[in-house]
């Protein structure tokens, strides 16, 4: 096994932990003389539910709408941050019966994997009466009403015809409206993160869109009755090997990883943002024009978290069948989140779900 080693994001921290696969870097972190310029967020989103910090927050990724305001405009549609879902949803309906196009993509279903969830549902959790999952006794509350309102939106999403279908029953259910319906302008809003101006539709892409930062515009995530959410996650948190055979090393190793130089070739190839302020003032940081006003409005405490426990990745799966069987039209809100609160007990046992 490698020393040292990534997860995709936070939530995916805390099962590793429990597993007992990580040793602890609270101290090394904290002597690090790169630590006072890591963002608090980042920070508080390594660091367990033990105190100890297990992960090198060293990129973050920061998950909005993202919107074809070309197009938009074009068609004489608001392109105004909307307030409320209800606002939101309007915004999909105008778009669907002046342009023919669909109106908004929220990641749904089971084979787009945890990005169900990471890139769709916890987006309009953060901003419902339900806004953490992860309660303080390590119990996921998942029975509450706001969870049963997102999936309330989701199933207003599908049974107004807003989001293509078919292309999430698919195995690879991100390719056709990511890659393919909105670069040719008939997806027109979609949930993405920090990469999306490099890495999804950028000059080195496979389908381009032309002056991207002018031509896609982003909006905050709206809560259900008001309020603006931007989601701050961690993009690949460094970890170190409980088991490697030389601990110390490897945790040097790490730290180096956690530099401005690697924050900023990260940044670079994969449109992510160094989870550090002081790389805003590094010359090839400032080269990447998509990613200054990300940093900057991260510097300024933008940005909302969802706390993590253990069990997310059952969440996380959970997620995905709930929001395929809207997708089938199998079932409503209300089953939806039986389906999710279900499988949830069945993986973890009842007493995991408040």
């Amino acid at each position: 096994a490698p020393d040292i080693f990534n997860v995709p994001h936070a939530s995916d921290i805390a099962d590793v932990v429990a597993a007992g696969y990580l040793a602890p870097i609270t101290t090394e972190l904290k002597a690090w003389d790169g630590n006072s310029q890591l963002f608090d967020v980042g920070k508080a989103m390594a660091t367990d539910k033990d105190g100890q910090i297990y992960a090198m927050p060293a990129m973050l990724d920061v998950m909005e709408l993202y919107f074809r305001r070309d197009i938009m405009e074009k068609a004489g549609i608001s392109t105004e941050q909307p307030k409320t879902w209800a606002e939101l949803l309007n915004r999909a309906k105008d778009i669907k019966a002046k342009t023919g196009a669909y109106g908004l993509l929220f990641p749904a279903g089971v084979t787009w994997g945890t990005g169900t969830f990471v890139e769709g549902f916890r987006l309009l959790i953060v901003g419902t009466s339900t806004p953490q999952v992860a309660t303080d006794d390590g119990k996921l509350n998942l029975t509450g009403q706001g969870i049963k309102d997102a999936f309330g939106f989701y199933a207003d999403l599908i049974n107004n015809d807003l989001m293509p279908i078919q292309p999430l029953l698919e195995p690879e259910p991100w390719v056709v409206p990511k890659y393919e319906m909105f670069p040719a302008g008939k997806l027109v809003i979609t949930t993405s993160g920090s990469w999306g101006y490099i890495y999804d539709w950028g000059p080195q892409t496979k389908n381009p869109i032309p002056d991207v930062t002018q031509v896609v515009g982003t909006w905050e995530i709206p809560g259900e009755q008001g309020g603006e959410y931007v989601l701050v996650d961690l993009n690949g948190p460094w970890l170190v090997n409980a088991k490697s055979p030389d601990v110390a090393l490897a945790k040097k190793v790490m730290l180096e990883l956690g530099s401005v130089k690697a924050d900023v070739a990260y940044a670079q190839n994969t449109g992510n943002i160094p989870g550090r302020a002081d790389a805003a003032a590094d010359p090839d940081f400032q080269k990447l024009t998509e990613l200054v006003p990300i940093l900057a409005a991260l510097q300024k405490g933008t940005g909302t978290y969802l706390k993590s426990a253990e069990g997310f990745s059952a969440l996380a799966e959970g997620v995905g069948r709930a929001t395929e069987a809207l997708l089938r039209k199998q079932t409503d809100a209300v089953g939806a989140q039986k389906i999710l609160v279900d499988y949830v007990k069945e993986v973890l046992g009842n007493d995991a779900v408040k």
